[in-house]
């Protein structure tokens, strides 16, 4: 590509962003409708990859919000699925946001849903076999968070039951308990599936995706939440598919 081409395009994607700007292009009318399709497109991709926040706020609020997003941030990345791993920080400084102080932990959970979408395939534990292995062998195991698990702690706001029903097109519940929780996202096989989630079992993850055993993992939880029962928190986990068992761990236990 010549200096020049390299040079003529990069003005053209700024003029597109900048309603403020001008030059020849700006004043041909067919630069105009272009912009305004690019800017449409930019804005369609951001509702639909943030329906929960689309839904929360309404379309009108939502899209101005998003041509703002738009303008300070435009796509770097053809796949626009792939648009908007910057607009919880956005929302989180947003002026007309700040008087929705959820909003951006539930942009936060609707990137998530996408990047668990998204993410690599794998075969989750085997309960059964993790079942018949002696106790020995099983606190030396060291499980892996899947490729598609994703999970978020928020101390201060009911996030997850505000996003839940909200991603599920149904209307909140009047009795949101306005503390702390966690949300767990997984997609062990096909779809994305998505549950509450303790600190507890956000220690445990943790723990998990850095490697530690099994035991390690039981022990990282139970500092997190001392009455925690380390079974029912793991049968959970193993429910949801988040978890997936190295290869060559398994073969050398099994």
């Amino acid at each position: 590509m010549s200096n020049a081409l390299a040079g003529f395009q990069t003005t053209f994607i700024s003029l597109l962003f900048d309603p403020d700007a001008r030059s020849e292009l700006t004043t041909q009318p067919a630069f105009a409708v272009y912009r305004n399709t690019v800017m449409s497109g930019c804005i369609d991709a951001l509702q639909a990859n943030f329906p929960s926040v689309a839904r929360l706020v309404g379309t009108d609020w939502f899209r101005d919000a998003a041509a703002t997003y738009v303008r300070a941030q435009p796509p770097h990345d053809g796949r626009m699925l792939m648009y908007g791993a910057t607009f919880a920080d956005f929302l989180t400084a947003f002026e007309p946001a700040r008087g929705l102080p959820y909003l951006a932990g539930v942009a936060r959970l609707d990137w998530l849903w996408i990047e668990a979408h998204t993410a690599a395939d794998a075969t989750a534990v085997d309960s059964a076999w993790l079942a018949q292995l002696p106790p020995e062998e099983l606190g030396a195991l060291r499980l892996q968070t899947h490729p598609a698990t994703r999970w978020r702690l928020f101390d201060d706001l009911p996030i997850y039951s505000i996003w839940a029903p909200n991603r599920a097109g149904i209307d909140n519940a009047d009795d949101i308990v306005w503390q702390g929780e966690g949300a767990l996202l997984t997609r062990p096989v096909d779809a994305v599936g998505w549950k509450p989630l303790d600190r507890a079992g956000s220690a445990f993850l943790d723990a998990c995706a850095a490697g530690s055993l099994l035991a390690e993992a039981a022990g990282a939880a139970l500092d997190a939440c001392p009455s925690v029962d380390i079974a029912t928190l793991l049968s959970r986990l193993l429910s949801a598919g988040a978890l997936i068992c190295p290869i060559s761990n398994k073969e050398g236990l099994a």
